[in-house]
């Protein structure tokens, strides 16, 4: 079960299936209520009621800016960020050999 948590007067649902990958597509509605853009990240958290699906789109950083404390000398995000995807376009890279 895939489910989203958010304030919303929709109640409509929708069936998925799941890929041999274990990929899934994300009805255009709730995309579109979440914005969900091509290559938008998720975190996946498991619940007793079966798998959370949490999209981390720009709103959410937004929300999120200025939580975690930066110590001095630490490098800057952006750097961090720029080796945390590279690291991850490599192990993407491994998993598809």
């Amino acid at each position: 079960m895939v489910r989203f948590n958010a304030v919303s007067t929709i109640t409509k649902t929708n069936s998925v299936w799941f890929t041999t990958k274990g990929q899934v597509v994300i009805p255009v509605w709730l995309r579109k209520q979440f914005h969900i853009e091509d290559g938008t990240k998720a975190v996946v958290q498991a619940t007793p009621d079966g798998i959370l699906l949490k999209p981390v789109t720009a709103a959410l950083i937004k929300r999120g800016r200025g939580i975690l404390k930066r110590k001095a000398g630490d490098k800057p995000f952006a750097e961090q960020w720029a080796e945390h995807k590279k690291e991850e376009r490599e192990l993407e890279e491994r998993h598809a050999r």
